[in-house]
């Protein structure tokens, strides 16, 4: 064989390798490809399956369980919903109060809890209203009053392939700020008078400087007449003072005149006396029960007595 064949060999077994090698290659090529096409069918199958999701949220419900002149407490419902296949922690809660743009308060919750896969739960964010810090930030809001108000609230929460997602909430509403009731012990009339025990009727003015109705309930006091107590009680009594407006009540009590000295004869002869009152009210209103305190200090009343006691009643006492 000559020397020119030993090329066309040469080359022959290039060739036939280089086959090989291509044969190989795609019949390598067509399996990978096979496999990684069932891995991505595959993949899509179980994200299908599975569906992560965003979740929701929404304020079902604000609550004020307590309210009085210092403050008023708020509970804010949010009902979330987790439609993964796996628990989703919510990282933080940022609340804001606001009326009319101006902040009331605000704050962060960290670390709320977990909503549990394919699952709901109402997530209770307590806030509270300081009346006096509101009262000396914005002047203008007075007491008695009732102003609007706005809740806004940023659940943030980690979803696995969306990651942490802000959802923000709002809820309108009104709340008051109260004004405790004006009390005044305009007159006392005896039912019985002796030294020893006189049983009498108090005829109390309830003034309610709110703008809004209130339901009385019940009356707890005690009196002092020229800076001696005759004692107090608790009475139930169901009246409605409107909002700005004024009711009259009678609540008896008892006492011994014989204790109060020579103060005892300026009553008797009519020239009226010194009196403090210090008590509450339970009442309800449109915002809720209230128990708001009565005070008084420094009045002056008269002490009458009935007819049938001998008294005279020339003057009109009815109102």
């Amino acid at each position: 064989m000559s020397t020119s064949d030993k090329p066309e060999v040469v080359e022959r077994d290039v060739k036939d390798k280089e086959h090989k090698e291509d044969s190989k290659d795609e019949e390598q090529g067509g399996i990978f490809g096979k496999v990684k096409g069932f891995i991505h069918d595959i993949g899509e199958k179980i994200d299908e399956a599975i569906g992560f999701g965003k979740p929701t949220a929404d304020v079902t419900g604000i609550h004020i369980p307590t309210i009085n002149l210092e403050k008023a407490d708020f509970v804010v419902d949010v009902l979330v919903k987790n439609p993964n296949p796996i628990p989703i922690p919510l990282i933080d809660i940022n609340y804001l109060i606001e009326s009319d743009g101006r902040k009331l308060v605000s704050g962060l919750i960290p670390d709320a809890g977990t909503i549990q896969a394919h699952g709901e739960e109402t997530v209770k964010i307590p806030v509270t209203l300081i009346f006096d810090d509101i009262k000396s930030t914005y002047g203008d809001l007075k007491p008695g009053s009732i102003i609007p108000y706005k809740v806004k609230v940023d659940l943030i929460v980690d979803v696995p392939v969306f990651g942490r997602l802000t959802l923000p909430l709002e809820k309108t509403g009104e709340v008051p700020i109260p004004y405790k009731p004006d009390i005044d012990l305009e007159k006392i009339r005896f039912e019985r008078f002796s030294f020893e025990e006189t049983v009498a009727l108090l005829h109390l003015k309830l003034e309610n400087k709110n703008d809004f109705d209130l339901g009385l309930n019940a009356l707890d006091y005690e009196v002092w007449l020229a800076d001696v107590s005759i004692g107090g009680a608790e009475l139930t009594k169901s009246a409605k003072i409107d909002k700005n407006g004024i009711t009259y009540i009678d609540i008896p009590i008892t006492f011994k005149p014989k204790d109060f000295g020579s103060a005892l004869w300026d009553m008797i002869r009519g020239k009226g006396t010194g009196y403090s009152m210090k008590g509450h009210i339970n009442v309800d209103t449109p915002f809720g029960a209230m128990k708001l305190p009565i005070s008084k200090e420094g009045g002056t009343t008269r002490l009458k007595k009935n007819k049938e006691d001998g008294g005279g009643d020339d003057d009109d006492d009815e109102e």
